[in-house]
């Protein structure tokens, strides 16, 4: 399972480049970004292409990335993934647990997530609901610090000028607590991330070398923290 996530995370990466440079041009290019871009970095036209290309591949690849984590929560025992459309992408029917899963703290600008406290609300609390009375969880897999946490989701609903009420049923939590959650293991999500460089390397036969996983493993350490 975790072979064909990987492959398909690769695919898309690759597609994504290549339809940037398809699409390079039709949208507008900032000409005085570019200019400074070039001087200021001390590069050349095709460095700057090549990292242009990159970027705006990465919006692509990373809205796949938050359906990455929920494909792999969901394949644990107990874990059903309810699929891209669903109004939440988890459910643990014997924990009743539902979870909301975004990529990153900042998936979700702050004016929605009033809006996400609202639908999470609806779903645990009125008594004609199929999960009246689980926890539901809005996951955020890489958080604002690198530090786990799992307390009430009080948002600011900027309609009512103040913040969402604290409810026990309606929770926020990091990627590193969430993944802990879901498989009892407290490394879980740092273990999926050691293997990645091996499952790459079965399925498109990419080796990643040391130091490029060595500088790697900093940038977890830096998102999430040392175990």
């Amino acid at each position: 399972m975790l072979e064909a996530e990987v492959m398909h995370l690769i695919v898309v990466a690759r597609q994504a480049k290549m339809r940037s440079k398809e699409k390079f041009g039709k949208n507008v290019i900032d000409p005085f970004a570019a200019i400074f871009e070039i001087a200021g970095f001390g590069i050349d036209h095709s460095a700057w292409f090549e990292s242009e290309m990159t970027r705006q591949a990465q919006k692509t690849l990373q809205n796949h990335i938050g359906t990455f984590h929920q494909n792999v929560l969901g394949a644990v025992f107990g874990w059903h993934n309810l699929g891209t459309g669903s109004v939440v992408d988890l459910v643990n029917l014997e924990q009743k647990i539902i979870a909301e899963v975004k990529n990153k703290y900042n998936t979700i600008s702050g004016g929605k997530l009033a809006e996400l406290y609202g639908t999470l609300e609806r779903l645990v609390m009125p008594k004609a609901s199929d999960y009246k009375d689980y926890t539901a969880y809005y996951v955020s897999v890489i958080p604002k610090k690198p530090e786990r946490y799992e307390r009430p989701f009080t948002p600011s609903d900027k309609e009512k000028g103040a913040r969402c009420p604290s409810n026990a049923l309606i929770r926020e939590i990091d990627g590193n607590s969430f993944y802990e959650l879901v498989t009892g293991t407290p490394d879980a999500l740092q273990s999926l991330y050691d293997v990645l460089p091996d499952v790459i390397e079965t399925v498109v036969g990419d080796v990643l070398q040391v130091h490029d996983i060595d500088m790697l493993k900093r940038y977890f350490v830096a998102a999430f923290g040392r175990p």
